[in-house]
């Protein structure tokens, strides 16, 4: 891989020391002769090169050291002891090991005077050294390295090419250094040198003192020189590889998808957790201000971060952070050297929002609120009863509802169904106002929605139920919690399982009615004998909490087992939890691990890497325009989208 190396010491000035020396040797100094021979190092090189080694371990890091590791040859060992000395030359000028080898390896000939550069078109070397024999601060002395097949390719094997690139670049390296652009000096010479020739280049400011150069400085001018050394190679190579890489966003995006789902929808014990998440909920009684990560004391801030770091070792998260990570780590600066460990996940500034998660579960375990786990409910509770519906209305519901129909034959068929609903049919009614409030073949439209609910509510039990719903969402068009209620009432009445359920869960929750326990647990006590299994579950837990009836272990295990029989996934873990342990916690503490999971669930969903192109449900032209200026003439804007639903929350925050 092509890379340039950038080493950046100083030498300090004043107290009787100067860089003139420094300059006149980058300056003056003769090629090294290249030696072609495969001979071992001698052993006066072997040991000068692990005292090098030893009193400066960051020389490990030059190309040279690779070379000379790979093939520990004369050649190589002269090539690495040179870069090492001048990289330390103000450790080094009058160390006498390392002055007397400088003294006596192999010269070639001289190229001229001197070699040196810099912004003016011809620099006189006593003038340079003057000036720095009579500064005072500090002189940064930059080595900037290139391998022999990268310099000779990229037409960086002559000192015009260097001089260009560091007097274009001469600003960005002084911002870089933290000098102002008027008092930024520079002098650089080029070295021909063995496989790696490079460029030696002194800075300074003229106001001593005023410069500053740190790690970020230094990656700084690193990027600068390495994205113009490289540009035309790097867009080259970034369109070669821009198949691939869309390809492993696409694998990694559908594996995290799949996790995330998994978090969604999965159960989770996590005592550690559980037990934080309880500590935390007891100390934010004590929180003045918003509950948000941000205004937390640290000791409180400590305490989230460990339920994070609890969380994450969770196979399913530890999994789905780890793919995450590596498709950044891959996805970064091509060029980049940095070595990344993976922070805990409660360190990744990317997924701050799980902290906030933490706070939001903690708060919902302090108020004690009750939670349903019945997010999957929406998919269940609305099916159509097809015994009494007329032939022509069933046939138009199979088209609509068939994906695979072409999409103009479904929306023919959402016409003729309309003609249908408007002849006064109350299932085509009913089904014309879940078309306007689900959208799909027709543009939302919940006064529509409504007006067709009511209709087929005169005689349907399924529209009753829908329209109570209707009534108690958040839409502020339709929000009526009274009607809400009633239309919900009249469902139960007429032997709707749903609809008496959530006539219980409103009067467990006291959000649209006054709070009756009793009266609660009545409703989902019909719901339960009704069949119904979400109700079944939430009776177990009213039993096993004492809330509406008596506190009763056995009956709670009775109605979790019945609802496990019937598909609840929540009800077996109840009874996992109530068979391995006598105790057994307050369900919103034994469930607050499996709600983060979800919530954790949410979150790293959206933080899934995004495809190169934009993708989604491929639609006609004509049938696009269409809708757009149906929204348009209803006061929408063209391009507004409803919220995504939230399946993997939605029973789990609260009522």
């Amino acid at each position: 891989m092509a890379r340039l190396i950038v080493k950046s010491p100083y030498i300090k000035c004043g107290g009787g020391q100067n860089a003139s020396g420094y300059l006149q040797y980058i300056a003056t100094r003769e090629r090294v002769e290249i030696v072609p021979d495969g001979r071992p190092p001698t052993r006066k090189q072997e040991q000068l090169i692990q005292k090098l080694v030893e009193d400066f371990p960051d020389t490990e890091e030059l190309l040279e050291y690779d070379d000379y590791k790979n093939a520990p040859t004369k050649a190589n060992a002269s090539s690495f002891i040179t870069l090492a000395l001048e990289q330390n030359w103000n450790h080094v000028q009058s160390a006498e090991g390392y002055a007397k080898y400088i003294a006596t390896r192999p010269r070639a000939e001289r190229l001229g005077s001197h070699g040196l550069f810099s912004d003016a078109d011809h620099v006189s070397l006593d003038d340079a050294m003057d000036e720095l024999e009579h500064y005072t601060g500090n002189v940064w002395t930059h080595i900037i390295s290139l391998k022999r097949e990268d310099a000779t390719r990229l037409g960086y094997d002559n000192a015009a090419a260097w001089r260009t690139l560091l007097s274009t670049h001469r600003n960005d390296i002084a911002a870089a250094m933290n000098i102002k652009p008027e008092d930024f000096r520079w002098y650089a010479a080029f070295h021909d040198e063995g496989n790696h020739p490079h460029v030696h280049m002194m800075a300074w400011s003229a106001t001593p003192g005023q410069a500053y150069l740190d790690r970020d400085g230094i990656r700084q001018i690193k990027s600068t020189l390495t994205n113009q050394i490289f540009q035309q190679e790097l867009l080259h190579l970034y369109e070669e590889k821009s198949t691939s890489r869309d390809e492993l966003v696409r694998q990694t995006r559908q594996a995290m998808l799949e996790l995330a789902q998994r978090m969604r929808d999965g159960l989770c014990i996590c005592p550690t957790a559980e037990k934080k998440l309880w500590e935390l909920s007891q100390k934010l009684d004590d929180v003045q201000g918003k509950n948000v990560y941000g205004y937390l004391p640290k000791p409180m801030k400590q305490l989230v971060d460990e339920v994070v770091d609890a969380m994450e070792k969770l196979p399913t998260v530890n999994e789905c952070y780890q793919k995450w990570w590596e498709l950044q780590c891959k996805l970064n600066d091509y060029y980049s050297e940095q070595q990344r460990q993976r922070p805990p996940l409660s360190q990744q500034k990317e997924f701050r929002q799980i902290k906030n998660a933490v706070i939001k579960e903690a708060e919902h375990i302090r108020q004690d609120r009750m939670s349903f786990e019945d997010a999957a409910l929406a998919q269940e509770d609305e099916q159509i009863n097809d015994r009494t519906m007329s032939y022509d209305c069933w046939e138009l519901q199979r088209i609509i509802y068939d994906e695979n129909t072409p999409l103009e034959e479904r929306d023919n068929a959402v016409e003729e169904l309309k003609q249908i609903a408007g002849q006064g049919d109350p299932h085509a009614q009913y089904l014309t106002g879940l078309l306007y409030r689900d959208s799909g073949l027709l543009v939302p439209d919940t006064e529509q929605a409504r007006h067709w609910l009511e209709l087929s509510a005169q005689e349907l039990p399924d529209a009753q139920y829908a329209l109570g719903k209707l009534y108690l969402s958040d839409n502020p068009d339709v929000h009526d919690p009274a009607k809400g209620l009633y239309w919900l009432q009249r469902a139960a009445d007429n032997g709707h399982e749903y609809a008496t359920y959530r006539l219980g869960k409103e009067y467990l929750s006291g959000e649209n009615i006054p709070k009756d326990a009793a009266q609660a647990a009545a409703y989902i006590r019909q719901a339960s004998e009704q069949a119904n299994p979400y109700a079944q579950y939430l009776l177990g837990k009213l039993y096993l909490m004492g809330e509406g009836v008596p506190k009763d272990k056995e009956a709670a295990q009775y109605w979790f087992s019945v609802a496990e029989k019937n598909g609840h996934a929540y009800a077996g873990y109840f009874l996992d939890r109530m068979e391995r342990q006598e105790d057994l916690p307050p369900p919103n503490i034994l469930l607050s691990a499996t709600r983060l999971l979800h919530h954790m669930g949410n979150i790293f969903r959206d933080n899934t890497p995004r495809p190169a192109a934009p993708t989604g449900i491929q639609i006609d032209h004509k049938r696009l325009q269409r809708l757009r200026e149906k929204k348009m003439t209803m006061g929408h804007k063209w391009n507004d989208h409803e919220d995504e639903q939230n399946h993997g929350m939605g029973g789990m925050g609260g009522i």
